[in-house]
């Protein structure tokens, strides 16, 4: 907060001569600007549909807007007089015209494009990967060019032409973030700037539509529009989620012309994978849009196989041309074989990856499973007052069930000879998530100040319910004992093949509740100098945990007692523009994280503040067909949760739930993304990104991790490329070819060591950097498309490690592809 004031201060202290110093020479800086105009519009196809996410702008200002999906737009604070207004669209020539502009008047001015909405859309589905718009996850409709943050922006695009299925695949394309974690095999965690994410929860940090979502079973990334990259700290604008990054998935929506597509992708182990999506207007005023698809395969892993389905269906309704209601729905029924890969070797002394093993060999029970079924319901309702001021509410709510049965985790328990006792272990969950949100934005002057204000809160509630078992075999004999196998020799022990029976002991429900308010402001200097400042509060309470006793019929409250958190959040940055096409910035923000435990007077641990500092530098040329960031950051944990050293009597401490902030980590890092489409059958991107997050205070205290260590799950180096291109040469049209890379660095796997740990043995599992290279080529004529893809040509090895168990290996050479019908 010290910071933000300091900011503030400076900056006010900084305005007037700013302003002076912005003055043409022998002018007077006058304490009230004279009033500004606006030029609003809607831009056309040449067959009359409207073109949604194309690029308007004013090229001697700066000053520019993107069109909704409706085709209109608007540009406010305009300096009166003529003005050259530029439209462009990745892979297509501008157009422009000149404009008169009145003070404190509108201006329309409509446009159209030559090209018809089906080129429109051919240009998207065969150029355009990144379209330079503004991200959604946001919230306050920035510029690119504006927003003192790092963002990727994985299109729909990329998602068709890399035939993705799963968010891990998509967020490759992302510099900086990666895969590092496949837990049991049913849901992925990520890593960006030193942080994970994982499923979700009360600290979740991948949303859907701007709301958190659970992604247990794995999200499916072929019926998405985009996906969406925040990186950095977001606590402004979602409070308690990841330093370093959040996901927003951003599902298809209606559209008011009839349209779609029928799809079947196949491929290696008896993969193959429907896919329809149809969209159209029900009347004048309601649109619906339909996107289903059914998954079954094999896998490269012996035994394991999935089956899922999902369905998403959606309306939207215009009330007028101010207001608008969106209503969404999706279910999904994902029954995939629980893995937790290949196992370690002696962990307890020299732990290492069972190299000797083929990447196919399973260790869980043959009848093992994991059913999640999944259902979420949200609506949308935006209203627009005018030209400068809209509101956007937001409710939602998701169900997540989860059961399974199968081995628990081979955690410290395979031997150095391969031996593995196996033990069971069941789950049956559920999670509820109640969502709501609702933003203010408003764009206004006062005096030579140009405001892009938002003004926000949301809630969250979420209940969790876990349950415990007991197990029983045929012959009535209870305990969680099953069998040994050993894990490089099948053939050493006869592997039991029946089914125990399970039976609940207890239920634990676990309510949560979270709520937030904030505001922010980009503030308009001069044309070439922005501030951006803003703060939240968030406040946060866990309850006391309810526990049915299903043996004994009894219900009690749990040990634990309610736990109250608040933080503030503040972000500052002060932005440079030299040219209407080049941003330099520099930010201050921070994040909070919340502990567990106590301090060593037994009260509930406050929450660590994370600093972050960030400059970067972005431009967007050649008429929007080039788009660079390059970022760097570092991040400063200085009040890291770490065992105490002493009690409250000065004592040592042997409680390892009593604990003090004073440790500290610490992330430095640097971003650097590049996309282009320079013709509309062309288009390339490429990233790369370093990083350094380690433990750089720890007081040398008994339990707190080992100085100097690098942080697990996180890449040294991370880089992607990708290029596509599409023949329109006669005898050649049609015909597409495309190469994507990507490169994971060495990292750290398994646990973090500490000082004075028992047993004394190296908890980390150090693994090595590998390049995967896919190949794709496919061919288009009229409705009809074929897609096919070579993954991981040179068929390289590595593992995903999710702490010292799941130890999952990546794909082997595998071809994937897709025949598709477009109408």
């Amino acid at each position: 907060m010290r910071q933000l004031l300091l900011l503030t201060v400076a900056v006010t202290s900084f305005l007037p001569a700013l302003a002076q110093a912005q003055a043409p020479a022998g002018a007077t800086t006058s304490p009230v600007r004279q009033r500004l105009g606006t030029i609003k519009g809607i831009i056309r196809t040449s067959d009359g549909k409207p073109a949604a996410f194309v690029s308007v702008g004013i090229p001697k200002s700066g000053k520019g807007a993107n069109t909704a999906e409706d085709g209109s737009f608007q540009i406010t604070g305009v300096e009166p007089g003529p003005h050259v207004l530029q439209v462009s669209f990745v892979g297509l020539q501008p157009q422009q015209q000149t404009v008169a502009v009145a003070a404190g008047q509108t201006t329309q001015a409509d446009f159209t494009l030559s090209e018809s909405a089906a080129q429109l859309n051919e240009v998207v589905v065969t150029g355009a990967s990144t379209i330079n718009r503004p991200a959604t996850a946001s919230k306050g409709d920035i510029a690119p060019l504006d927003l003192p943050q790092s963002i990727g922006v994985v299109s729909r695009t990329v998602l068709a032409d890399q035939q993705v299925n799963r968010l891990g695949d998509a967020l490759r394309n992302v510099s900086g973030v990666s895969l590092t974690q496949q837990r049991g095999g049913v849901a992925e965690t990520f890593s960006a700037r030193g942080s994970s994410i994982g499923v979700g929860g009360a600290g979740g940090s991948i949303f859907k539509n701007g709301l958190v979502s659970n992604t247990q079973g794995f999200p499916d990334a072929s019926t998405l529009e985009s996906v969406e990259v925040l990186k950095g700290a977001a606590a402004l604008l979602y409070g308690n989620v990841s330093g370093g990054l959040i996901i927003n998935m951003v599902t298809k929506k209606p559209r008011f012309d009839w349209g779609g597509s029928v799809e079947m992708r196949a491929g290696s182990y008896g993969f193959y994978k429907p896919i329809i999506d149809v969209y159209g207007p029900l009347t004048k005023n309601l649109a619906f849009r339909v996107v289903g698809t059914y998954e079954n395969a094999k896998s490269y892993r012996d035994v394991v196989t999935q089956k899922r389905l999902y369905v998403n269906p959606s309306l939207l309704y215009k009330f007028g041309e101010k207001t608008d209601l969106l209503v969404q729905g999706d279910y999904l029924r994902s029954n995939i074989t629980p893995d937790a890969g290949v196992g370690i070797i002696n962990q307890n002394t020299d732990a290492r990856l069972p190299d000797e093993t083929p990447r196919a060999r399973f260790i869980n029970m043959n009848w093992a499973y994991n059913v999640t079924d999944q259902a979420s319901g949200s609506a949308v309702l935006n209203h627009r007052f005018s030209d400068q001021w809209r509101l956007s509410a937001i409710a939602g709510v998701q169900d997540t069930r989860v059961h399974g049965f199968g081995a628990a985790v081979p955690n410290n328990t395979i031997a150095a000879n391969g031996d593995y006792t196996r033990t069971l272990s069941a789950v049956n969950t559920s999670e509820r998530d109640y969502n709501a949100q609702l933003n203010l934005n408003g764009k206004f002057d006062t005096g030579f100040l140009h405001h892009q204000l938002l003004v926000g809160a949301d809630a969250l509630r979420i209940v969790s319910t876990t349950t415990t078992f007991k197990y029983q075999d045929a012959s009535g004999k209870v305990g969680s004992a099953y069998d040994k196998i050993n894990i490089i020799d099948r053939s050493k022990y006869v592997e039991r093949l029946d089914v125990p029976g399970i039976i609940d002991t207890a239920r634990t429900t676990s309510p949560s509740y979270r709520f937030g308010t904030y505001v922010q402001d980009l503030i308009t200097l001069s044309p070439k100098f922005k501030v951006l400042a803003g703060v939240r509060y968030s406040y946060q309470k866990t309850r006391q945990t309810t526990i049915a006793n299903l043996d004994k019929g009894r219900e009690r409250g749990g040990v634990a007692a309610d736990k109250v958190d608040r933080a503030y959040s503040p972000k500052g940055a002060l932005i440079y523009q030299p040219l209407p096409t080049v941003s330099f910035y520099a930010s201050y923000a921070n994040n909070f994280i919340v502990n567990t435990g106590t301090d060593i007077f037994l009260q509930n641990l406050s929450p660590s503040l994370v600093n972050q500092y960030e400059a970067g530098a972005k431009t967007e040329l050649f008429g929007s067909r080039l788009f660079a960031n390059a970022t760097v950051y570092r991040y400063r944990n200085g009040n890291f949760a770490q065992i105490a050293a002493l009690d409250q009597f000065g004592k040592p401490n042997g409680n390892t739930n009593i604990k003090e902030l004073t440790g500290e980590t610490t992330s430095d890092g640097v971003d650097v993304d590049l996309s282009g489409s320079f013709a509309t059958n062309l288009y390339f991107n490429v990233g790369y990104a370093y990083n350094y997050a380690r433990y750089t205070n720890t007081a040398g205290v008994t339990g707190s991790p080992v100085e100097g260590e690098r942080l697990t799950n996180n890449p040294t180096h991370t880089a992607n490329a990708s290029l596509f291109y599409t023949f329109v040469q006669p005898g050649l049209r049609g015909l597409k070819l495309g190469a994507s890379a990507f490169y994971t660095g060495q990292r750290l796997g398994g646990n973090n060591n500490t000082v004075g740990q028992a047993p004394a043995f190296n908890r980390l599992i150090a693994l090595g950097g590998f390049t995967t290279l896919d190949l794709s080529a496919g061919y288009s004529y009229g409705h009809f498309s074929l897609l096919a893809k070579l993954s991981n040509v040179t068929n390289q090895l590595s593992y995903l490690v999710h702490d010292r168990y799941s130890i999952n290996p990546i794909p082997p050479r595998q071809f994937l592809t897709t025949v598709g019908y477009h109408f």
